[in-house]
């Protein structure tokens, strides 16, 4: 093999950084190194490693190593967290930037929750000494369940309302904008929000709830949910809710487990164009619950539902009739750890646990992640596709603690218009744009393209999570939806009601990389031997306590369940269950569920670093990817689902072992492809590889109720194709 001419070389440049950005910028450098180490400086050829090379070899490793947005430095200047970098060093913290913010908010957590709580001007009681709590924090050396003994516990002797904090604005700006599939249909102020919550809490004080009561919300995502939801807390009472497309099962493994006072649900729901009747649902839960005292129900499909037949229940307007007096919510202080929501697992091993989580500790933690994560403020306009089932409502409805103005939709993202997500950023001129990586991966698949079709200059950010967000769909945004943009692919989950990972705004956006671990949290990666890891993937951990864990898991008096759920692998540490890798800008890339990752031969894979190969297909609308015990090791199978009209034949096949082998590695490629019409996914939308692999090996999946559609595992039952 002859050395690389000059014009061959620029070819071969070309080439390298064209695959460069199909890739993450992690995986950019690996090829770079890999070829450059061995091309460029010669071990292919034999040529001595000379200068020129080295010069080349760098250049191109610094060309393929470049961010795909820097903010300006307008935009810093202006940012939130800009502010609080200033606040904290004047506080006296050593903080010249945003990696010693993080540095000392893990090591100092005692002065960075405290400057927080001030810079964000958290509502609170004072003491009657008139300072704002007794301790910052106890027991912070210890990483465990929380215990009124030990630790850890925050902010002790603070008494504060979530939903007082929720409702601090009182003027006529927008707080709530409600839009379905039919465009928008109702506009609150923070004014009408008050008297609205106002009303309901009073309903519920009639009925009998009060501190610590169970109040459950089986609801689409309108505005009488954060109604329903504020009004709850502003009593002391507890929030749980369930989006209305779970079945009765469902709800009852949910619901049943906590025995709520008070049902809130609706007549119904619409969905991709259909009406669907919730009704005969509420019916059987509420036979079977027999702590419901009360059902309302919000008429969302017909103004007068028949109630004759629903025992217990009364319309909303009913419920919560307006009085001649003008009311004004009233708010019960409550202690810093008070339950606020009980939220739940996905349920797919069994009967979903439920996280009780704390009013002051999910209050903080949000505020945290929308003022200097996202750099949210009073004049921004706000949405995240999300249902009331999953986290990211609660976490969106904290916005308004912020005074901005909440967006929200209920309905289908791509019906009756494929594009009608985009129709309302530009209507209502959002700021922030919060989906999920596979509304994006989708939406690229569709061919939409926003920055043409649509005005987004209002636009700064756009968040995705659900699932990590692959390299060509960061490419895809800033192509197709906004170059001037910040993309925050943001991970957590229920169990932290919050995130491990998020954005930073005054940062640089890299391709594939979640930019930043969250402030305040000892996020790691562990190898095998339970050490930090660099420059491998690994297990993801929290080293050190934070406020938003649970305070506790409902009905586990003796705290088993918690302690099995993230604590029993490594002792004294939160193993979150992602696998992960930090990368060389301190940023993560999320390989998948670590309960998922794949071992062929013995190396251990994680099922995004597939995904994100075969999914940029044209062909592949989405895929699923699980490890089949196989002659005593672990063979690879991939199941993809195809455009309607395309058919997986032996030359597909090819080209999807091919793109996998060269972009990935030869241990990715799958030794079976096979075509399926429909992947299950839980019902919070996502993929379940743990339920298709128990079933291809003729194991039991535990709870079917928690997945959204359960027919679609018949076929993976006995597939012939896999006894070969």
């Amino acid at each position: 093999m002859q050395w690389i001419a000059r014009s061959d070389y620029r070819q071969d440049e070309a080439s390298l950084l064209q695959a460069a950005r199909r890739m993450g910028s992690g995986a950019a450098i690996r090829l770079a190194r890999k070829s450059f180490h061995r091309q460029l400086l010669g071990a292919w050829t034999g040529e001595p490693r000379n200068g020129p090379a080295i010069h080349r070899s760098r250049y191109l490793l610094a060309a393929m190593d470049q961010p795909l947005w820097t903010p300006s430095g307008e935009r810093i200047a202006r940012a939130n967290l800009t502010r609080f970098i200033a606040e904290a060093r004047a506080s006296g913290a050593p903080v010249d930037g945003f990696s010693a913010l993080y540095r000392w908010s893990v090591e100092r957590p005692e002065e960075f929750w405290p400057l927080l709580w001030r810079f964000t001007g958290v509502v609170a009681e004072r003491l009657s000494d008139g300072r704002e709590w007794e301790a910052v924090a106890t027991g912070l050396d210890r990483m465990a369940p929380p215990d009124p003994e030990r630790g850890p516990q925050w902010f002790l002797g603070a008494r504060l309302n979530f939903a007082e904090n929720l409702l601090r604005r009182r003027d006529h700006h927008e707080a709530l904008v409600f839009w379905n599939e039919r465009g928008r249909q109702r506009r609150l102020t923070y004014a009408e929000l008050r008297r609205e919550v106002a009303r309901v809490a009073a309903a519920l004080r009639d009925s009998g709830v009060g501190v610590g009561d169970r109040v459950a919300g089986y609801l689409p995502n309108l505005p009488e949910t954060v109604v329903a939801m504020l009004a709850t807390a502003s009593l002391g009472a507890v929030w749980s809710s369930c989006s209305p497309d779970f079945g009765a099962n469902g709800v009852l493994d949910r619901f049943g487990q906590i025995a709520p006072k008070v049902l809130f649900c609706a007549d119904g729901y619409r969905y991709a164009g259909k009406e669907i009747d919730s009704l005969g649902r509420v019916r059987e839960v509420i036979a079977r619950i027999e702590s419901i005292e009360r059902v309302v129900v919000v008429p969302y499909l017909r103004d007068r539902p028949d109630l004759a037949t629903l025992p217990r229940s009364v319309a909303w307007d009913r419920f919560s009739a307006p009085t001649p007096a003008p009311y004004q919510p009233s708010f019960v202080p409550l202690p810093f750890d008070h339950p606020l929501y009980v939220m739940y697992s996905s349920g797919t091993t069994g009967l979903p646990k439920c996280m009780v989580h704390g009013a002051g500790g999910t209050l903080v933690q949000h505020l945290k992640e929308l003022v200097l994560h996202t750099d949210l403020g009073p004049d921004d306009r706000i949405f995240y596709f999300t249902t009331c089932g999953w986290m990211m409502w609660n976490w969106l409805v904290s916005s308004l603690a912020v005074g901005a103005t909440v967006v929200l939709y209920d309905g289908a993202a791509f019906a009756p218009a494929r594009a009608l997500l985009w129709d309302m950023a530009q209507a209502e001129r959002l700021t922030v744009f919060g989906t999920s990586a596979k509304y994006l991966a989708l939406a690229e698949k569709e061919g939409l393209e926003p920055a043409r079709s649509h005005e987004l200059s209002a636009l700064r950010a756009v968040l995705s999570t659900g699932s990590p967000l692959a390299a060509h769909s960061f490419d895809y945004v800033y192509r197709s939806v906004k170059r001037d943009l910040h993309l925050a692919s943001i991970s957590g989950g229920t169990d932290i009601i919050s995130c491990f990972a998020l954005g930073n705004p005054i940062a640089p956006v890299w391709r594939g990389e979640l930019q930043t671990r969250g402030l305040g949290m000892a996020v790691d990666v562990f190898g095998a031997d339970g050490r930090p890891v660099r420059g491998e993937a690994g297990e993801l951990v929290c080293t050190r306590p934070f406020p938003s864990m649970p305070v506790a898991f409902w009905n586990d008096p003796d705290g088993a369940k918690y302690r099995s759920a993230y604590f029993e692998v490594y002792s004294g540490v939160w193993r979150h269950g992602d696998w992960a890798e930090l990368t060389a800008h301190d940023g993560l890339v999320i390989e998948g569920r670590s309960d998922a990752t794949l071992n062929p031969g013995g190396v251990r894979i994680g099922t995004a670093e597939i995904y994100r190969q075969v999914e940029q297909l044209p062909e592949v609308l989405e895929s699923l990817v699980v490890g089949q015990e196989w002659k005593e090791d672990v063979r690879i199978v991939l199941f993809v689902r195809l455009r309607e009209g395309d058919v997986l034949d032996e030359a597909l096949r090819d080209r999807i072992r091919q793109r996998i082998r060269e972009h990935a590695s030869p241990h990715h490629v799958p030794r079976k492809v096979i075509q399926v019409n429909d992947i299950p996914r839980t019902i919070s939308g996502k993929i379940t590889e743990l339920a298709v692999r128990e079933t291809i090996h003729g194991r039991p999946v535990r709870n079917l109720d928690a997945l959204a559609n359960p027919a679609s595992l018949e076929f993976f039952r006995a597939l012939p194709e896999l006894t070969t």
